[in-house]
């Protein structure tokens, strides 16, 4: 299996948009702040946030403007948030074109937390405190709650053919617990995602 530093960044979604946005020292600062401490630790949902308003920042740069942190801000949640209403985002896409924004590149190259972890994890080898042993201990739990479940169900089947309330024949309880990607439809069983690091979904 091919490691972190046998692999080039620019093969991914995040490593190519530093390139590509000119935000080389960026990938340092995504590392840092996800494996860092305590509260000083960034969630990935954070660190994507964040990323796509360095692509905001960038694309407003190109145009001409001089960007503040307020207008990266408001422009990025425009665009991406869920508050704006149509008429206000229509607004804010035609004066951004104006200025020589490609709005619809610019929101094609943000990036998810998925794409982020995928950064992070296979082509930096960045790792936080006690990952492993979490995730070892999360899927312990999963199997012991899964061995629990299906042994209360046979339970109840067999009760229930004994005492003739239902007709079934000879039977095994399959307890299967699937998680399923509402980012790109696949679904896995729970045990198998935590085991494997996630999904693959938009990691290119």
């Amino acid at each position: 299996m091919t490691s972190a530093e046998d692999r080039d960044e620019t093969d991914c979604k995040v490593g190519r948009l530093l390139v590509e946005y000119g935000l080389e020292d960026a990938g340092d600062d995504l590392e840092r702040r996800w494996t860092a401490d305590g509260e000083a630790r960034a969630s990935l949902r954070e660190l994507a946030d964040d990323f796509n308003r360095r692509l905001v920042r960038a694309a407003l740069a190109d145009a001409g403007r001089n960007p503040v942190d307020a207008d990266v801000a408001a422009t990025y949640e425009v665009l991406a948030g869920d508050d704006a209403s149509e008429g206000v985002r229509t607004q804010k896409r035609l004066e951004l074109s104006r200025d020589g924004v490609d709005v619809d590149a610019l929101l094609a190259d943000f990036v998810s937390h998925q794409a982020v972890h995928t950064y992070l994890r296979e082509y930096r080898g960045a790792e936080q405190d006690g990952d492993a042993d979490q995730i070892a201990t999360d899927v312990e739990r999963l199997r012991r709650l899964q061995s629990r479940v299906a042994s209360v169900a046979e339970d109840a089947v067999e009760r229930s053919a004994n005492a003739d309330r239902i007709a079934v024949g000879d039977a095994d309880v399959l307890v299967d617990v699937r998680v399923l990607c509402r980012d790109c439809g696949a679904a896995y069983d729970a045990t198998e995602l935590l085991s494997r690091g996630g999904c693959d979904c938009d990691g290119s």
